[in-house]
């Protein structure tokens, strides 16, 4: 394996700020149509990075959606195939997922069930698509804010990252991702978590980030179709799923994922703590850090009714029980552990209390 790569189940997460891998694809797989996806954002941004990288690009097809994950649903999945079929896609295309998590996660879903599947290639340009999103093979959209309700498990033919993109971003979209480096930490290696709550995340580089794909890589080898380990990837995404769709339905200005992930690990940590032997000093240390990195959220106990509606179509749920991956200290986490109703709104109150 080339040292600028990870091997996933079958394919490459190319690191390479040049982005000369994509071009050596494409000249390679010679496909007969390709398209790159974007979102307005990445078009204006991105899109001319990429293809002052790869010249070639500048002859393919552009398909643009709303950014926004309350864009990230049927209605914009079927905008996408319309343009596919009026660019004369056919079973030999390539989509270019530009953009991201809600451009490679429903590029990724449209793709994958167009003509029953097409190739796709991720191209992440945002921090948390990067550690995240674009790498592990699932694809996934929105239904009535309930988080990538409707989706699939479908490899990219590779995944391109690139650091560069990370210069188009504001602070507010690299502390979003910054939450999910910190997350692998927690589930898996104490080590990084130690070293990156430390960073300021304009600090973040390529190691990091080679780092945090590579922690989620493993995860994801071992269980490519989560039906057993990969679940402890969902640390702080229970909880942290349903802030987020609450917000989203709710406030002016919606939590970012990461935002609403750095609530959940507050919650879960509490949950952690109660129910599954993650000592005092630990989930004092998760707390400083979230709240150091992350933004205090404010909810009123009324909506406790609407989070656990959201939470009871989480994907990882067994029949009407709400299930949780929880750590058993820094570095180490625990899958399917069933928390009652109550115990879930105590974990709710112990954030709203420390927030005031």
């Amino acid at each position: 394996m080339d040292r600028n790569s990870i091997r996933s189940t079958d394919y490459d997460v190319v690191f390479d700020n040049t982005l000369a891998s994509l071009d050596t694809f494409i000249k390679a797989s010679r496909y007969s149509n390709v398209m790159i996806l974007t979102d307005r954002n990445t078009s204006t941004y991105c899109l001319p990075v990429l293809q002052d990288a790869v010249p070639q690009l500048q002859k393919y097809n552009i398909i643009e959606v709303d950014p926004g994950e309350e864009n990230k649903n049927i209605d914009f999945c079927v905008g996408i195939w319309r343009m596919m079929l009026d660019f004369g896609a056919d079973r030999q295309s390539l989509m270019i997922n530009l953009g991201g998590g809600v451009v490679t996660d429903m590029g990724g879903f449209a793709a994958s069930t167009f003509k029953r599947g097409i190739d796709f290639v991720q191209v992440p340009t945002t921090l948390l698509s990067q550690v995240d999103a674009s790498v592990g093979g699932k694809t996934g959209i929105d239904m009535d804010h309930v988080k990538n309700v409707i989706g699939t498990f479908a490899q990219p033919k590779a995944v391109f990252i690139a650091t560069k993109f990370l210069e188009t971003l504001d602070k507010r979209q690299l502390v979003s991702g910054f939450a999910e480096l910190i997350k692998h930490g927690l589930i898996a290696d104490n080590t990084f978590y130690e070293a990156v709550k430390e960073k300021n995340v304009d600090a973040v580089g390529l190691a990091d980030i080679k780092h945090s794909v590579s922690i989620k890589n493993k995860v994801v080898m071992g269980d490519p179709h989560e039906k057993g380990r990969r679940k402890v990837l969902n640390f702080g995404h229970t909880i942290g799923h349903a802030i987020e769709g609450y917000s989203l339905a709710n406030d002016r200005d919606p939590l970012l994922h990461g935002e609403a992930i750095a609530v959940g690990m507050i919650c879960e940590a509490y949950l952690a703590r109660r129910l599954n032997g993650l000592g005092e000093a630990g989930l004092a240390d998760i707390i400083e850090t979230m709240r150091k990195h992350f933004p205090d959220y404010h909810y009123e106990k009324e909506i406790y009714n609407q989070l656990v509606a959201l939470m009871k179509n989480d994907k990882k749920n067994s029949g009407n029980r709400i299930g949780f991956a929880l750590l058993s200290d820094i570095g180490a986490c625990d899958i399917d552990v069933f928390v009652e109703e109550k115990i879930i709104e105590e974990s709710l109150d112990f954030y709203r209390e420390l927030v005031g």
